[in-house]
């Protein structure tokens, strides 16, 4: 990965919706370049049971929208704000939810990080090499989504894993701005609003 041109890239922002921020912690692990996911806890009530990485909503504590990913990649990961050098971030994303949210990208140190069983039900690191395999990735444009109606659909299947939804358009955005991957410009299928998901 070649996390330079995140920290030049002007991003797209997002106003008038409640506010969020996650990070995309990469960590190099064995010489090679992970990035970090959590699985929410199943009991969840928005997006249970599914991958993203640390994050959530602005509190009145955090000063900017960094803090809050960095407070909330402490909470869920106990990653600490100051083992994380934040090198950038992407374009900002809306959520079924009514959430902005402010995606960053930081380096952080490879060490064992325990989830907070409230939120997070699992930590996966997950090499960059699988998730920019072809035979990993998959996707579909789906008609008529109520809020979005017709859009594409990002999955990226890894280790048992399946990193799909907004994370999964986090994602396609981290890798095509770091590495000689892109996604294919046609997806695989087109399917209705009612469709099931291939997870």
């Amino acid at each position: 990965m070649d996390l330079s041109g995140l920290r030049r890239h002007a991003s797209r922002s997002l106003a008038g919706r409640r506010e969020a921020a996650v990070l995309a912690p990469v960590i190099e692990r064995d010489g090679d370049a992970h990035l970090l996911f959590t699985k929410r806890a199943e009991h969840l009530g928005e997006h249970p049971g599914q991958m993203s990485f640390p994050g959530g909503g602005r509190e009145p504590v955090d000063r900017t929208l960094t803090d809050t990913a960095l407070r909330e990649a402490n909470e869920e990961v106990g990653m600490r704000p100051d083992e994380v050098d934040v090198v950038g971030r992407i374009d900002d994303t809306r959520t079924s939810s009514a959430y902005a949210v402010r995606p960053f990208v930081g380096v952080a140190p490879d060490r064992e990080y325990v989830p907070d069983e409230s939120e997070v039900a699992e930590v996966a690191v997950l090499p960059v090499a699988a998730l920019t395999d072809p035979a990993n990735y998959e996707s579909e444009r789906r008609l008529g989504h109520p809020e979005y109606g017709d859009h594409r659909v990002h999955y990226f299947h890894v280790d048992g894993y399946t990193v799909w939804g907004v994370t999964g358009r986090m994602v396609v955005q981290i890798l095509e701005r770091t590495t000689d991957w892109r996604a294919p410009p046609e997806p695989d299928r087109v399917v209705g609003p009612e469709a099931d998901f291939p997870i």
